[in-house]
């Protein structure tokens, strides 16, 4: 996803170079161990960890847009050191910066989105400043370290002067401890809100408290949910006394006031002379002031150290990665899959707090587990599949949340950014939900979720046969499946009626089938019939005069394409059909034909892995008979777009999905159509890695003795049991055991 999606045709011809722009990888990241051997005891991956993979490239949106955050898996609050204020298509943190304005408690999902009730912190010395741009403070990035459960960095004071400031973080308290440098005032600003937004902010001395809320939400622009309610609660909890306070707004301070309510708003305190050292635990809440204390004293209680909190943030992170281990992987092979399983791990993120939770829909707190930063459009091509694998004890939760979002706001979420924000196209909960099913997870409501993916399928958004639904635009109700209404009628979305026409007709087929499959789980074989019928409408698509997939317009006449794809192009949308690849194949010629077709389309520049429809592409031969070109394509897409450098992601990460491609990718599997349950098979990057899946009663070990100058698979076996043809299910993988490739330097016809 990039500008959420766009207006105009996107036929973009980009060839990713072999090797990215030249970007060093920061000398304060450093793996533990150049080793190519991670099955050492002694290791704990989460030291290969480069928090700074994707935190640089060009300056306007299209990089990683990752930011190196401090918090646990799929934490409600991120904890990041802030270089420039964030927005809509901007993040914190760049690693082209040259100063630090503050310390971000974010709640801002990926790039493209905007953040909600926000909270920053600033160490300062001398003359309280509370202004953004004039607190900065310069900084090096050879004095800065970052790892998954800690940040820190020393910031040039004046007078060859140092202020170090480190960070660790719980899933909604942030820990900051700072060590002024002697003979200087020492003070703290806590920033509220920003220009434009009323927020309320409160010091209690007696207390060492600041507290407060911001109302902002940045997206709340887009869909009908407006929150009204809606605020991002604060208790910041100092260990050092305040000699003196006030609030600010702007750079104007007001000296001695405890509480204020306005805009662009801040609260500062100065500590005692000779104070050093001082740590604050910020703790964050979408429910109360109350419950912000609560979650202070359930993550990070007044007892419990700045170490302590660092350590237990580490070992979650090591529960999960160390469920990894590699062999024959290089030092910089490392740092990318675990920063990999790092990225994927964060997302969708908690929006629950202790078992109660804010819904943005009705405005109403209720009690159960709920997530946010749902990028479906993205996540359910690879990034649901890597969290049914690595994080499966999260799934049944994850699908409650959608549902009780369907239940609140009468809808599945499409882009949920703590509401429905209608960004992108397609309703591919209906993916995840089937997906999920498929896989065999039960802890949730599958009656609900039925009558959730039928009415996506089903029923038409208001004003569909009035409103165009361009991207971002304002004031639409949810917008579902818009131009459902002519998709019923015809078999396809009507390109003079409805934007991005040709994507979501391709999209909705495949959903089409994702739903049939929910179907069949609940009993409603003839719906499941019916739908399985409507997911061969992509066919109506292709003009077999031209060899691609083209938009139509009400009356069966082919349309205008100006406007009929989303973030791709007739050559790249001429692929995505994923739920029948043979289909696909019979309707370009058969499989001769087809990988002719494909040769074409990456000779041509016509894959783009920086976006997310082209992310299968490569494992297209697989079914066309010819499974050497994926083993080839794979291993060429993941050097040309993966680096251990700050711009080493060749587009934003999207929640995970970027990442879950590579992990996957380079364990030698990935999910065409994830709602079938099954992976094609591809070309294993290591000679060993043994995986440790949480809901397997063994390893996987997977091995593919030299793998690195050996890219072809001459055969496979799992556990002792020849694997012929280029797929595996994801029961197969559960059970465990070994799954081994023998590769080779040449091509082979294995899976032909």
């Amino acid at each position: 996803m990039r500008n959420g999606r766009s207006r105009a045709p996107l036929a973009r011809a980009l060839v990713v170079a072999a090797a990215l722009v030249a970007a060093f990888v920061p000398p304060s990241y450093a793996a533990v161990s150049t080793s190519s051997d991670t099955a050492r005891s002694n290791v704990d991956n989460v030291d290969l960890v480069n928090p700074f993979i994707g935190t640089s490239g060009k300056q306007d949106a299209d990089y990683g847009g990752m930011i190196p955050s401090t918090a646990p898996p799929f934490a409600m609050t991120r904890w990041s050191p802030m270089t420039r204020q964030n927005y809509v298509s901007r993040t914190p943190y760049h690693y082209s910066d040259t100063k630090i304005s503050g310390f971000i408690g974010t709640h801002q999902p990926a790039i493209w989105m905007g953040d909600s009730g926000y909270v920053t912190g600033m160490p300062g010395v001398g003359t309280v400043k509370t202004a953004a741009d004039d607190r900065g403070l310069p900084f090096s990035h050879a004095d800065e370290h970052a790892a998954a459960d800690r940040y820190s960095v020393r910031m040039q004071a004046g007078s060859g002067r140092t202020l170090k400031t480190e960070m660790t973080g719980t899933s909604r308290v942030g820990l900051l401890r700072t060590t002024y440098p002697a003979g200087t005032d020492t003070n703290f600003v806590l920033q509220a809100t920003r220009s434009g937004i009323t927020g309320n902010i409160h010091v209690d001395p007696a207390a060492r408290e600041i507290t407060g809320y911001n109302p902002d939400r940045q997206d709340s622009n887009l869909g009908p949910f407006k929150a009204p309610g809606f605020k991002g609660y604060f208790v910041a909890r100092f260990d050092t006394a305040f000699d003196s306070y006030g609030t600010a707004t702007g750079a104007t301070l007001h000296e001695g006031q405890n509480e204020r309510t306005d805009g662009d708003l801040s609260a500062y305190v100065r500590f005692p002379s000779g104070t050093r050292t001082v740590q604050v635990r910020i703790a964050t809440s979408f429910i109360s002031l109350k419950q912000a204390r609560a979650n202070l004293a359930a993550e990070a209680p007044d007892d419990q150290s700045f170490e302590r909190t660092a350590a237990k943030t580490r070992a979650q992170w090591n529960r999960k990665l160390n469920r990894v281990h590699l062999r024959g992987a290089t030092a910089d092979q490392q740092a990318i899959f675990y920063t990999s399983m790092y990225h994927a791990l964060q997302y969708p993120s908690e929006n629950s707090e202790h078992g109660r939770y804010y819904s943005a829909y009705d405005d109403k707190v209720h009690s159960g587990t709920s997530y946010t930063g749902y990028s479906l459009w993205d996540t359910f091509r690879a990034e649901n599949a890597f969290l049914t694998l690595f994080a499966p004890e999260r799934i049944d939760g994850m699908v409650t949340s959608m549902l009780q979002d369907y239940r609140e706001g009468g809808w599945l979420p499409m882009w949920k950014n703590l509401a429905e924000t209608n960004i992108m196209v397609g309703t591919n909960a209906d993916s995840v939900i089937a997906e999920d099913i498929a896989k065999g997870f039960t802890g949730f409501d599958r009656k609900l979720a039925y009558e959730a993916v039928y009415k996506d399928a089903m029923t038409p958004p208001d004003k569909d046969t009035e409103l165009p639904y361009y991207d971002r635009e304002e004031g639409t109700p949810v917008e579902a499946r818009a131009g459902l209404t002519t998709y019923k009628q015809n078999g396809w979305v009507a390109a003079d009626r409805t934007a991005e026409s040709a994507s979501r007709t391709l999209d909705y087929a495949y959903e089409d089938w994702a739903v049939a499959q929910v179907a069949k789980s609940v009993g409603k074989t003839d719906d499941a019939k019916m739908f399985l019928e409507r997911s061969a409408n992509y066919k109506k698509l292709y003009n077999p005069a031209t060899g691609f997939m083209q938009p139509r317009n009400l009356d069966g006449s082919w349309g205008d394409e100006t406007y009929s794809w989303t973030e791709g192009d007739k050559w790249v949308y001429t692929l995505d059909v994923l739920h029948d690849v043979p289909g696909l194949i019979d309707l370009m010629g058969g499989k001769e034909e087809f990988a002719s077709w494909l040769d074409g389309y990456f000779a041509g520049g016509h894959n783009d892995h920086s976006n997310e429809p082209s992310h299968h592409t490569a494992y297209l031969y697989d079914d066309a008979g010819q499974p050497w070109k994926t083993q080839e394509k794979v291993r060429q897409l993941a050097a040309a777009n993966y680096a251990n450098r700050t711009d080493g992601l060749s587009g934003n990460e999207d929640c995970g999905q970027m990442s879950a491609w590579y992990v996957l990718s380079s364990l030698g599997i990935y999910p065409v159509n994830p709602a079938s349950a099954k992976y094609a098979v591809g070309s294993p990057f290591f000679d060993r890695a043994e995986v440790q899946l949480p809901a397997a009663s063994r390893p996987l070990v997977i091995t593919a003795k030299g793998a690195a100058k050996n890219p072809y698979v001459s055969s496979l076996s799992l556990n002792g049991k020849s694997v012929n043809q280029p797929v595996l299910s994801h029961a197969d993988l559960l059970k465990g055991g070994k799954l081994r490739f023998t590769m080779s330097r040449t091509r082979q016809n294995w899976g032909s």
